[in-house]
């Protein structure tokens, strides 16, 4: 990874978390103000950890983290989830864990989609609850076959969801958005980043196609059930 893309990653990191990297071997418990509603915007999450192979960040609202500073923290763990749920007051929050993946390389290979605005009728309701310009696959007659979108939890990461109609399925459409996407992430001076369910076969198939690499990292989050996640 070049110096340039390791300061956006660290950078993104640090502001989506509140400190970043963590010291080898251990889980950094730390508090945030992203992680508290009134600060945490649209994708607002009451506990959000990024687990890297030697060492990982739980980060959690301010008030919260010191009381479980000093402890054995098991990110596996489900009963650990449900006492973090518990002190953040949101019992009732959803869990998921997901595959991170960045890229400063996406691969190479013919771009899909046209750039449009949030407005545009034919954009559908998941992909308008992203942030910026929209970008969709058209057919010949204009209709919409699938989009990609980006959440900007900072100026220096940026998450991109993809999504393609049944139809077009296995024609690498997906794969097209997501190279877009990225391209204009970096070319925005931001890392883009990638997060998809592990038993999302067809996700994973997708990220590695596009030149999202697995590197053995993880995203675990607590979000509102009902709320954007």
């Amino acid at each position: 990874m070049s110096d340039a893309v390791a300061g956006r990653l660290t950078e993104h990191l640090r502001d989506h978390l509140g400190a970043w990297p963590p010291p080898p071997g251990t889980v950094e418990v730390v508090g945030s103000k992203r992680r508290e509603r009134e600060h945490g915007g649209r994708w607002w999450m009451p506990a959000l950890a990024v687990s890297a192979p030697d060492a990982a960040v739980l980060s959690l609202p301010r008030d919260v983290a010191p009381r479980l500073r000093g402890g054995h923290v098991d990110l596996a763990s489900p009963e650990l989830w449900r006492e973090v749920a518990a002190l953040v007051g949101e019992p009732d929050a959803a869990f998921g864990r997901g595959v991170f993946r960045w890229t400063e390389r996406p691969a190479r290979g013919p771009e899909t989609g046209a750039w449009l605005d949030p407005s545009d009728p034919r954009i559908p309701a998941w992909l308008r609850t992203f942030d910026g310009e929209m970008l969709a696959a058209l057919d010949e007659h204009g209709a919409y076959l699938g989009g990609a979108g980006r959440k900007i939890h900072d100026p220096h990461g940026h998450e991109i969801s993809v999504g393609a109609e049944p139809e077009t399925r296995g024609r690498g459409l997906a794969r097209g958005l997501v190279i877009r996407m990225a391209r204009r992430i970096l070319d925005d001076g931001a890392i883009p980043t990638y997060i998809h369910d592990p038993q999302n076969g067809a996700s994973c198939r997708v990220a590695e196609a596009a030149g999202f690499p697995d590197r053995g990292w993880s995203a675990m989050a607590l979000w509102r059930a009902g709320g954007e996640r």
